[in-house]
């Protein structure tokens, strides 16, 4: 036998089976990043569907809807931002607070810079835009005091009332269906003017009188506009026009059927308008240089001349701002020359009020003499600053962007940068927030310290002036002091009345402090020279010493 038959057939090799598994490894490698790119591009996809549509309008809204509920249908993101203005938060000077200190207890020398005006009676911190329309109608300014119904104009969501009124002076059909039917300048223009001659009762009357959008809704979503929280005397509404008096709303900066911003109040309209007619530079807003190097053959027109990213402060600048708003004429903005200081002061100086008087907001109870008081002024003196000229809008730093899917939204709670300074500070500033902070506090305590200096000033002269009344100045050896005195008192209050304790611009406010310093001093100084007798005259002292060395 063939020894080779008598072996055993040999086993095949074993496979180690790398090559397969390699195969299986990589398909599954492949499917992983087929799905998460498939998954990429589905969700790009979305977010461009998403971008090209950023909201879906469930309900209609129009001119008439003043009440915010239905813009949140909408828009609930900003809805939701929005309400939260109730919310109570401080920072170290200002910002949204609980109901709210006395500016009165905490800074006496209010009082005496007020003698005579309705401030001199209540005045308290600020508080977020939820309460704007509700302290002003409890503040006892209003209760206990006859004010004007120009005061509506930034507390409350007006405009409809104004159209209201315009169209029903004109003799045009004022229904619902014709208040909201568009925004009709002409009519607004119309009712602007009449709410400002009107008493606040009255004109708080017509606000309630008018539709809100909302017939069936009887809870407002912010505090105020209540029948019972009408000052000085009840009102009774319309029962045929079921609304809601609301404070600044959706429909004040939105246009209802694109959503664009715009500028709503007839005060700024106005105002601004004056502003590109005067010579005053402002870089800030190049679109007011452009319009000065056109034919100007139309008023300039924030809706129409502005950009996206003026609007962005505009839109703010509608109430934040210097203007009259007593019923002695109609709401103004004193931009006519500019927006300094001392060019509202010039414009003031050069005004008089429909019959003929001279212009003032009231005469000071201790003094007499004729002052100007300031309201808010915070887009005047953000124009003085380095943000302004830096490109920063309002809106910026209050409601800044931030990213909700694809689409990017401001956030419409408004407050204090400093309660929010990742996203309000650190988007342009590469520091720690810790940093940021210590700058923002250093520049408003020093301009606390300043302020508290010229309060001091503003007392001392306060002082001399009625120690010389009191000796038997005459009225014409006063006046010049007194102009002093309104000089030294309008720059005080125009620093203290502005809510960013000189941060908005920190020069400017030094400046104008400094300048208030002065003219207390100076007025006190001249009324000493009436309480003191004459100094006693000096001997002649000859040429008795001609140098340091003395003569042989």
């Amino acid at each position: 036998m063939n020894e080779s038959q008598n072996q055993p057939p040999s086993s095949p090799t074993p496979s180690t089976g790398k090559p397969k598994g390699l195969l299986i490894g990589l398909l599954l490698v492949t499917m992983v990043v087929t799905f998460g790119a498939t998954a990429l591009l589905v969700n790009i996809f979305e977010h461009k569907q998403e971008a090209q549509r950023p909201f879906v309008r469930l309900v209609e809204v129009d001119e008439a809807t003043s009440d915010p509920v239905p813009w949140g249908t909408n828009w609930p993101y900003q809805f939701d931002t929005y309400k939260r203005s109730v919310d109570s938060t401080d920072t170290t000077h200002g910002g949204s607070s609980a109901l709210s200190a006395s500016k009165l207890e905490q800074y006496p020398w209010l009082k005496r810079l007020y003698a005579g005006y309705a401030f001199s009676i209540d005045y308290r911190e600020l508080r977020g835009h939820a309460y704007m329309l509700y302290d002003q109608e409890v503040t006892q300014r209003v209760t206990n005091r006859s004010q004007g119904g120009a005061c509506l104009h930034c507390h409350s969501s007006i405009i409809p009332t104004y159209r209201r009124l315009g169209l029903e002076a004109m003799g045009k059909d004022a229904s619902p269906e014709a208040i909201a039917a568009d925004f009709n300048w002409p009519a607004v223009l119309e009712g602007f003017k009449i709410a400002s001659a009107m008493s606040y009762a009255d004109a708080h009357a017509e606000l309630l009188d008018t539709p809100d959008g909302t017939p069936h809704e009887s809870i407002p979503l912010f505090p105020g506009g209540a029948l019972e929280q009408s000052a000085n005397q009840p009102v009774e509404q319309d029962p045929h026009n079921i609304g809601n008096a609301h404070p600044v709303s959706c429909v004040d900066c939105h246009d209802p059927d694109t959503m664009k911003l715009r500028v709503t109040r007839p005060g700024f309209i106005l105002g601004v308008a004056a502003l590109a007619e005067s010579d005053d530079p402002v870089p800030h807003l190049p679109s007011i240089e452009r319009w000065r190097e056109g034919p100007r053959s139309k008023p300039y027109d924030p809706n129409i001349d502005a950009s996206r990213h003026e609007m962005r402060s505009f839109s703010c600048a509608q109430c934040h701002v210097e203007y009259y708003c007593a019923s002695k004429e109609t709401l103004f903005f004193p931009w006519e020359n500019g927006l300094k200081v001392e060019q509202m002061e010039e414009t003031y100086e050069n005004h008089t009020f429909p019959d003929g008087s001279r212009f003032l907001d009231y005469k000071h109870a201790e003094t007499g003499a004729p002052i100007y008081k300031a309201q808010h002024p915070e887009f005047e003196l953000w124009s003085q600053g380095i943000h302004a000229r830096s490109g920063v809008s309002c809106t910026d730093c209050h409601m800044p962007y931030e990213r909700q899917g694809a689409t990017k939204v401001s956030n419409h709670w408004v407050r204090s940068p400093m309660l929010n300074v990742n996203n309000a500070c650190q988007t342009c500033h590469n520091v720690p927030e810790s940093e940021l902070v210590e700058k923002v506090d250093t520049i408003q305590n020093r301009t606390k310290s300043l302020m508290a200096r010229a309060a001091n000033a503003m007392t001392d002269m306060l002082d001399a002036i009625r120690e010389a009344q009191a000796a038997g100045a005459s009225e014409a050896e006063l006046e010049p002091i007194l102009e002093l005195q309104r000089k030294a008192m309008w720059r005080l209050d125009y620093i203290s009345s502005e809510n960013s304790l000189g941060f908005h611009a920190d020069q400017e406010a030094a400046r104008i402090l400094g300048e208030s310093i002065d003219y207390s001093r100076q007025a006190q100084s001249a009324a000493l020279r009436y309480r003191a007798p004459e100094a006693p005259s000096l001997p002649d002292p000859g040429n008795q010493v001609e140098g340091i060395t003395p003569g042989k």
